[in-house]
């Protein structure tokens, strides 16, 4: 059973669903991409093992995360999961995140590398913006500020998925629309602001001695194949895969899929 909680965490109020274990040998904390929240990942904590505790949280200012400011960076989200980490007083600890998740996963990774054990990366990279891609962020806030989420949640669908998602799951592309229509306009210019500004993870890659699951939706228009293959070739215990027909959300385009993945990847390094 997946509950719903909110606990006091560092100066908010931070949302999250809960997959309890028992037994828990491990925890895997999800962390959402942007603009979405912690219900992009249902799939995935309905599907862990028995042995494994599911946490997916919402980002402050996403879903039912509140903020007490809008001055955001890639560093203070990588806090803030930290300090949901101390709150929840969880031990064994593997993060995975998508896209803006796995900027905030490999941040945290870098402040506090003895709260994490293991890593799993999807369509996210370790480079810093490039000074076009900050161009197209500034220009999305002017969209978002003056043209509303609705054209916004348009613009960004169209990059989202692959073709077989747009032409055979219209629920599934609903449902991500209504995450991006209903996200507080402050969070999403503030975000953009955070990525557009973020520092690179590059250095922080060969030190990272965990192990690592890299993965990437084949037809992904936002991430790049060089991007995901910088952090497999660069990180010393990492294994990388790719899920065919999918796009940028490949947990939610092919979750059957991206939970095997996940799964033989807990198996492998910590239920074994």
């Amino acid at each position: 059973m997946i509950e719903r909680l909110q606990i006091e965490s560092g100066r908010n109020e931070v949302s999250f669903r809960i997959r309890r274990s028992a037994n828990a040998r491990v925890s895997v904390v999800f962390i959402h991409g942007f603009p979405f929240h912690s219900a992009m990942w249902l799939s995935q904590l309905e599907a862990l093992p028995d042995d494994v505790q599911g946490i997916a949280y919402d980002i402050r200012g996403f879903g039912n995360s509140s903020t007490d400011h809008h001055f955001y960076s890639t560093d203070l989200f990588a806090r803030d999961l930290l300090d949901l980490i101390s709150s929840l007083q969880l031990d064994k600890v593997v993060l995975c995140g998508i896209s803006m998740g796995g900027y905030v996963a490999l941040r945290a990774a870098e402040i506090a590398p003895e709260r994490v054990s293991g890593l799993i990366l999807c369509d996210t990279n370790a480079g810093a913006d490039s000074n076009e891609a900050k161009l197209r962020r500034f220009a999305s806030i002017d969209q978002v500020l003056y043209s509303g989420t609705e054209v916004f949640a348009d613009d960004f669908m169209s990059k989202l998925f692959s073709e077989k998602t747009c032409s055979s799951n219209p629920a599934l592309c609903d449902f991500i629309r209504e995450m991006i229509v209903h996200a507080p306009v402050p969070v999403i210019c503030a975000t953009q602001l955070a990525l557009a500004s973020r520092t690179d993870t590059l250095s922080l890659l060969p030190l990272i001695d965990v192990p690592v699951l890299v993965i990437r939706g084949r037809a992904d228009k936002l991430t790049t194949p060089e991007q995901a293959s910088i952090l497999s070739s660069r990180i010393r215990q990492a294994e990388a895969e790719e899920i065919a027909d999918t796009g940028h959300l490949p947990n939610c385009e092919a979750p059957a899929d991206f939970n095997r993945l996940m799964n033989q990847y807990l198996s492998k390094h910590f239920l074994s």
